[in-house]
């Protein structure tokens, strides 16, 4: 009777082991959407909506209408895709201005989830944050005014150039300057309008940035030089810790590359 006894018993430890065996597959299985349950992301889907820092002032990539008031461009796009991805519908997201200045500060405080405000990947700023892989290359280029005869950058020689604070802009163009033996001086700015206004004026000879972006400021009064400086390659960043979030972003956006959906919204937008 006895051995009957522990027979039972050994019959019903292993029953109970298998259904909690069951029960922690189940458990790990990723959330609805591919999102994983990585806290991040649970955080966000319990928000219920996306916090992604973008530019308003770029034409094409992220700029704010003054009519309506509506932010709009190619990476508002990307931010779309991504919200969702996340949570499964594209209106999901709160999108917040950023600029070259403010967009780190703002991802390292929680404010935004992401950055999606043509971000250059550099090797010292993945020191502080995860970078997705490209989802676009471009160049910083020079912007001058059609009347100031200068055609290159050694035409710059002892003239001011306005750059955006904190952007890669100034670093290309010294390290440019430096190789062909010239100097230049150069105005920071916060915004991308003030240096288009400072040009205008003749406060500054020379506006410098990627030339995706200048391209949404040119006129009938200025033109863009040939010359392109340092490659410049934009990503979506995230918080160093928000390795699920960065997954996903980066999975993302290779999905988008491999079905052609990115090609389609740089034609949409008139950047290919």
């Amino acid at each position: 009777m006895k051995k009957v006894y522990v027979l039972i018993l050994s019959v019903m430890m292993f029953i109970a082991l298998a259904v909690s065996g069951c029960g922690s597959t189940t458990d790990s299985k990723p959330a609805a959407g591919g999102t994983g349950t990585a806290p991040e992301i649970k955080a966000i889907q319990d928000r219920g909506t996306l916090k992604v820092g973008v530019k308003v002032d770029v034409p094409k990539f992220g700029f704010k209408d003054p009519k309506t008031g509506q932010i709009d461009g190619f990476e508002i796009d990307l931010t779309r895709a991504l919200a969702k991805k996340i949570l499964g519908d594209e209106k999901k997201f709160e999108a917040q201005g950023v600029t070259a200045k403010t967009r780190g500060p703002l991802l390292d405080n929680g404010e935004v989830d992401l950055v999606i405000a043509t971000f250059t990947i550099t090797e010292e700023r993945k020191q502080s944050y995860n970078f997705s892989d490209p989802y676009f290359t471009d160049g910083v280029a020079l912007m001058v005014k059609k009347d100031s005869g200068i055609t290159d950058l050694k035409g710059l020689a002892d003239k001011t150039i306005g750059v955006a604070q904190s952007a890669t802009s100034k670093k290309a163009i010294q390290e440019a300057a430096d190789k062909q033996g010239i100097k230049v001086k150069f105005l920071e700015f916060g915004t991308y309008p003030e240096i288009k206004t400072a040009l205008d004026s003749g406060r500054i000879n020379c506006f410098s940035v990627d030339g995706a972006i200048l391209y949404g400021y040119l006129d009938d009064t200025t033109v863009i030089l040939n010359d392109r400086f340092t490659p410049q390659e934009y990503g979506v960043a995230s918080k160093k810790a928000n390795a699920g979030l960065a997954k996903i972003v980066n999975d993302t956006i290779n999905d988008m590359k491999k079905s052609g959906e990115l090609d389609k919204l740089m034609q949409k937008w008139g950047l290919k």
